[in-house]
């Protein structure tokens, strides 16, 4: 049983919820979130949510550098 299933609350500053992910913390900060100085980053749903807003970029760029993905250049620009 990980800590998420032990319910474990968001990393994010001043947030009190309970987290549904853990991603590095490095990967986090880069989105733009502020966490905590530990290893992992536990997110909540919210957060979680704002961290796929704020990298889905790059995980397109990822997936297009890897040849996995075809999508058109329309989805880049939004």
């Amino acid at each position: 049983m990980g800590r998420v299933a032990k319910g474990i609350k968001c990393t994010v500053t001043g947030c009190e919820k309970e987290a549904v992910r853990s991603l590095p913390t490095e990967k986090v900060t880069a989105a733009g979130l502020k966490v905590g100085e530990s290893r992992r980053a536990y997110l909540c749903k919210e957060h979680y949510k704002e961290f796929k807003k704020e990298t889905k970029k790059d995980r397109m760029l990822e997936k297009w550098r890897h040849g996995t993905a075809r999508a058109s250049t329309k989805q880049l620009e939004r």
